[in-house]
């Protein structure tokens, strides 16, 4: 027989779990575009011109200058889009960047390389804690709780501009 005791304590206990978890919902105004600036280190989500959250980020370990092909540590410059989302991601969650398209495929060919792929924006490692700051291979790093939002604010086709 459950006790008076345990429902009371599971009633209590219910909305704790419920925030616990990583998927949060968004109903606010649309994230029309996000825009990195490299050099100070931010991120905004914008509704038009309408800043709606700003993030200070870390990026590739080599964050000075496009990304030209894969493993130079660098963070790409331009205009992509948000083309995927990681919910097992090894880096809490994670949304995808478009990264590489025409020109930089064409870029890395031409210095006989592979431009490599899967650059994201994602929150901290789940294996290991990074020391200091530009630790990535060349995606955007947020913390967990910034990433969850992230997550559920911007949708898949939203227009990325990385400045350097």
């Amino acid at each position: 027989m459950v006790s008076r005791r345990s429902i009371l304590l599971s009633l209590l206990l219910a909305p704790l779990a419920a925030c616990s978890s990583k998927f949060k919902t968004y109903n606010g105004p649309e994230v029309t575009r996000v825009v990195v600036y490299k050099g100070r280190r931010k991120m905004y989500l914008l509704h038009h011109d309408q800043v709606l959250k700003a993030y200070d980020i870390d990026l590739g370990f080599a964050p000075e200058g496009h990304k030209q092909f894969e493993g130079d540590g660098r963070t790409p410059e331009g205009d992509y889009t948000i083309d995927r989302r990681n919910p097992n991601s090894k880096f809490h969650l994670s949304v995808g960047i478009s990264y590489p398209n025409a020109r930089d495929v064409e870029v890395a060919r031409a210095l006989g390389k592979s431009p490599g792929g899967d650059i994201f924006i994602h929150g901290q490692p789940n294996a290991f804690k990074p020391k200091g700051r530009d630790w990535t291979w060349g995606c955007i790093s947020v913390k967990n709780h910034e990433i969850e939002d992230i997550y559920a604010m911007v949708n898949d086709g939203t227009v990325i501009s990385i400045y350097p």
